[in-house]
Parts: C-alpha cells; sequence; structure tokens
C-alpha cells in the first residue's frame, strides 16, 4: 500500500503502455519493473518455451504476440534481443511499416548506441538505448536486482530526461554513454562480468579435481574480498604468486594443469602475463622477480618447456622475456 502522500502509480501522469519484443531474460524483467511504477506491459513476443513460461511468470496475463502487433499495442517498446539481431530487426519493422512516429523505442543492447535505431528514428520513432549493467536469470530475482542497477544509456539531448525517468523507474542509475564510446564500454563490461564467470567456473572445477568437497562454499570468501578489494583498490589490490614474483610456483601450476586439466593451460597463461604486465606497471613486481617469471610464462608453449616437467625456466637459464 503507498504511503498517503504519495499518490497510487496507476493516477501518476505519464503512464505508458509498454511492449516486450524479445521475451528473454532481460525483456520481461525490465517491462515487470516498469509495471511496478505504474506503467502498463500489454504484449510481448517471445516463441521458444523458455520465453512462453518467463513471460508467464514475469508479466502475468500479458499476451503473447508478434513483433508488429506489440509495437502496434504499445507506446514504449523493449526491444531486448542479442545484438546482431538487433539491426536487422529494426529495418524489418520499419519496411513493414509497424514503427509509428511518437514511438518510443528503446534496445537494451550494451554494443549499440541509438544509431543503430536511425532507420526507425527516420520513421518518426524516438530512440532509446537503455542497457542494464547487470546479468540475468529469466526469474522475477533479476526485478529485485534492479536497485540500484547502472544503466549505460545514450539518447538524443532532447530525450535525456525521458530516458533518466525510465532508468530511475526501473530502480536503476543512469550512466551517460557517448556513442563512438559504446563498443569499447560494452567490452569492459564483458571482460568484468562474462570472463569472471568462466574464471570462477574453471576454479570450481579444478577444485572439484583437487577433493575440495564444497569449493563454492571455499571460493565465496576468497572471490567476495577480492573482487571487494579490486573494487576499491584496482591494481593495488593484485596478490598471488604471479604478483609476487614466484616463478617456480607459477611453473608448478602450469605442470600440474598441463597433466591435469590442459585445457586451461592457455587461459591461465594469458592472465598470468597480463597480471604480470599490470603488476610490474604499478610497482607491485619487482623487476629482478619478472625477469624469471617472464621467462617461464614466454617458454610455455603446447608442449611445455625444455625438459618436459614445465619447471626449467624458473631457474632463470630459459633467458626468454627479459
Amino acid at each position: 500500500m503507498n504511503p498517503p502522500h504519495l499518490p497510487d502509480p496507476q493516477d501518476r501522469p505519464a503512464r505508458l503502455t509498454v511492449g516486450v519484443v524479445g521475451a528473454g531474460r532481460v525483456g520481461p524483467a525490465l517491462a515487470a519493473a516498469l509495471r511496478l511504477a505504474g506503467h502498463r506491459p500489454v504484449a510481448a513476443s517471445g516463441v521458444s518455451d523458455a520465453s512462453v513460461r518467463r513471460a508467464a511468470e514475469l508479466l502475468p496475463g500479458v499476451p503473447l504476440v508478434s513483433p508488429a502487433e506489440v509495437l502496434a499495442r504499445a507506446e514504449l517498446v523493449l526491444l531486448t534481443v542479442p545484438d546482431d539481431v538487433l539491426p536487422g530487426l529494426v529495418e524489418g519493422l520499419v519496411e513493414t511499416g509497424a514503427v509509428r512516429p511518437g514511438q518510443l523505442l528503446a534496445h537494451t543492447s550494451g554494443r549499440y548506441g541509438t544509431g543503430v535505431l536511425d532507420p526507425a528514428l527516420r520513421a518518426g520513432a524516438l530512440p532509446l538505448a537503455l542497457h542494464p549493467a547487470m546479468t540475468f536469470t529469466g526469474t522475477a530475482v533479476d526485478v529485485e536486482r534492479l536497485a540500484g542497477c547502472s544503466f549505460g544509456v545514450t539518447a538524443p539531448e532532447e530525450l535525456r530526461l525521458a530516458a533518466e525517468a525510465l532508468v530511475i523507474e526501473m530502480g536503476g542509475e543512469a550512466e551517460w554513454i557517448a556513442e563512438e564510446a559504446r563498443p569499447l564500454y560494452h567490452a569492459a563490461l564483458a571482460i568484468g562480468a562474462n570472463h569472471l564467470v568462466t574464471l570462477v567456473a574453471q576454479a570450481r572445477e579444478l577444485l572439484q579435481e583437487a577433493g575440495v568437497a564444497a569449493p563454492g562454499r571455499m571460493l565465496g570468501p576468497l572471490l567476495g574480498a577480492a573482487l571487494d578489494n579490486a573494487l576499491r583498490s584496482g591494481d593495488a589490490a593484485l596478490t598471488g604468486p604471479v604478483a609476487r614474483g614466484d616463478a617456480g610456483t607459477v611453473a608448478a601450476h602450469v605442470a600440474e594443469l598441463r597433466r591435469r586439466a590442459p585445457q586451461v593451460v592457455p587461459g591461465y597463461l594469458a592472465m598470468a602475463r597480463t597480471t604480470a604486465d599490470r603488476a610490474l606497471a604499478h610497482g607491485l613486481l619487482k623487476p629482478e622477480l619478472a625477469e624469471d617469471l617472464l621467462g617461464v610464462l614466454a617458454h610455455q608453449d603446447e608442449d611445455g618447456p625444455p625438459g618436459g616437467d614445465g619447471t626449467s625456466s624458473a631457474n632463470g637459464t630459459s633467458g626468454g622475456g627479459r
């Protein structure tokens, strides 16, 4: 129940009918958040069984119709389709006359700004790029997680207030991203979020292989602290054998990974080299220790360094990377 001094959401001005094209993990959650703010979801499109289930859970009573019909019914349309699909979708909707003048079209792609909506703009639509910087599960928990979530927003100057209002109503905070900076912005998020999942999954598997019964319980506090420290201090939070210059330990890691989990070796080496470079640049890794470490990393080809045990370069005799 709303406090007495606040109007009921349905009585607030400028409430919009909302449509979703692409009932994947993102669209229904955003539409559900807008419903909580008093807007009215009226249609969604989606054909897979998973899309039907998500729509039923997050948008009960909202019919699933064709994309063109979604646009016919809604004043605000959320285009929540994969990045590579978006340009063709926009062009197709314009060519079929589905886009109406004055209609708000908001896509949720991190890669694109509003330029991808230019065909719709020429048809009179109002373009917005609203990318929530969050991973989605496709369940109701996503609506709660939108509270305090940053949105990468790109919009024409005259629509900035409207874009910010929508983000705030979904519980988020607008972060303005220039059109030309969208690819870099999205790459940064992919490195931080998507690659993090890969690293954590690999760590879990290796701990299981080592006999740890509850790898998630072991990793949780460690990774939580590492993430918190990294967000607070950046490279100053680096710890571990690479940052310390423990070449022998790194060589032993690689040797064991080659024996037990060879598929992990390329990623380990790539991250170790990058970590060493950053630690050296920020004065955390002493140059004299970096020589042996970089020598180890430089000689870890597919078959391992000469000698076959993966450790011969740890004594600094390899000469590589100096």
